[in-house]
């Protein structure tokens, strides 16, 4: 199929070039030059892996092309995704990319004779495409559903997996507002993916996208939230509490005589908490809308609560550890909300740094993707230095806190730590480190859900 998608960042740039190499002929839609020339180079403008090798080949197979002229490339298509930004403003999501680009697309239907069917990627609440998407839809064609089709068909990707979580889905949601509409939008994946198609209608596929993030976000807040109380209590290892909750056969079933561990486990870790532009704003956008229609979402807004405390719990640990802040040269071993991306945004090593540089300490900061984007975060802070090689971040410091479980930073042996640190003190904000190991090398542990 012809397919042109609107909008080439992280979501509408895998979808972009994931259906293109599974065949479909692709317009990847952008207004800005800088972005169109380094797709239509095979470059990816952003972080994620796979993604500039799958976009070289599809470039040269002539699968996927970038543009500006948003008009040739709906009138060349016969579906339109829209995955344009919903920042979180003013306590409930911003819809002004989607009405622009929905319009936009509206007024170019006007002139097209062919059916079209238009796709809402982006995350948005529930009654957003049957009750503003619609409309709007209408209005600028002039046209009445059935002359055109309308669906929502969300997105589950991980950043970091984002490729092999497209390429791999584990359902497929069409929240397609009439039959005419899905019948036609189904054929993207129904011959080139195996996975189950859920129909169901835009609003319950607008809620299962949030219902998703939400519950990861739970488990992880709960994770937090026995770790709170396990180092309270002292001798209380909440990692292995955790991993031997995850091991009841309801989460981890045995198929054949073999474990058969899901990836909902992973959320069940104690750690620095979530972070990224998904699971805050989607939960805080979820509390916004149900607070809206009259209902208190206690749940959510605990799970909101519990994550907001954790920075907060590291920076008073950190101060019990080492008496004061102040004048502490401290190692920061990740930036990016989390491994494999060089996404800062609510980050939760920004919002300790923030806090770190507020209570006086130097910082000495290292990931191996987001120092970038990381220094823009952090403009304008003083006593803050940024490398390239963690050996050069540890070096002379007074203590280091892992943030990121790259696999280059949990794989720092423990005698790195004692050459370079002034003091080989850990604080492992990730529960990625061997604590019994640390201690056989002299180095300090200090881990989340771990007081002895």
């Amino acid at each position: 199929m012809n397919i042109s998608i609107i909008g080439t960042g992280y979501v509408g740039l895998v979808t972009g070039v994931c259906l293109a190499y599974k065949g479909h002929k692709v317009f990847c839609v952008d207004k800005q030059q800088r972005i169109i020339d380094s797709i239509s180079r095979g470059v990816s403008p952003i972080y994620e892996q796979q993604l500039d090798s799958m976009l070289a080949h599809v470039i040269k197979n002539d699968e996927l092309k970038a543009t500006a002229d948003l008009s040739q490339a709906v009138m060349d298509s016969e579906i339109t995704i829209i995955a344009v930004g919903t920042p979180y403003i003013g306590g409930q999501i911003a819809l002004t990319y989607i009405k622009k680009a929905v319009y936009e697309v509206g007024a170019i239907l006007k002139n097209k004779k062919d059916y079209h069917v238009v796709c809402i990627k982006s995350t948005v609440v529930p009654t957003t495409t049957d009750t503003i998407v619609l409309p709007i839809l209408k209005q600028a064609s002039g046209k009445e559903l059935g002359d055109f089709g309308l669906v929502m068909n969300p997105e589950f990707l991980k950043e970091g997996e984002a490729v092999q979580d497209f390429l791999n889905p584990d359902r497929i949601i069409i929240g397609a507002i009439d039959e005419k509409s899905y019948e036609v939008f189904k054929n993207i994946y129904q011959y080139h993916f195996d996975a189950p198609i859920i129909k169901v209608n835009p609003r319950t596929a607008e809620m299962i996208k949030y219902a998703s993030n939400s519950l990861l976000a739970t488990l992880i807040s709960f994770s937090n939230e026995i770790a709170a109380i396990s180092e309270e209590a002292g001798g209380i290892d909440a990692l292995k509490v955790m991993e031997s909750v995850g091991l009841d056969k309801r989460f981890t079933p045995k198929v054949r005589g073999e474990l058969i561990k899901p990836d909902a486990t992973k959320y069940l870790k104690p750690g620095r908490g979530f972070g990224g532009s998904c699971f805050p704003k989607d939960i805080k956008s979820l509390i916004s809308f149900s607070v809206k229609i009259g209902y208190d979402p206690k749940i959510l807004k605990s799970v909101i609560a519990v994550n907001e405390l954790q920075v907060g719990r590291i920076l008073c640990t950190l101060k019990k550890e080492l008496l004061r802040i102040e004048d502490k040269t401290i190692a920061i071993l990740g930036l990016a909300f989390k491994a494999n991306t060089d996404d800062v945004r609510e980050s939760q090593s920004i919002k300790l740094i923030k806090e770190l540089m507020e209570a006086g300490a130097k910082l000495k900061c290292y990931d191996p993707a987001a120092v970038e984007k990381a220094k823009k975060e952090l403009l304008g802070c003083d006593g803050l230095e940024f490398f390239n090689d963690y050996r050069e971040a540890l070096a002379g410091t007074d203590a280091a806190i892992l943030m990121t479980d790259w696999k280059i930073i949990t794989d720092i042996p423990f005698s790195e730590y004692v050459k370079f640190m002034k003091a080989p003190a850990v604080f492992d904000c990730c529960r990625a480190l061997d604590h019994d190991k640390a201690k056989l090398f002299g180095v300090k542990y200090i881990g989340i859900g771990f007081r002895k």
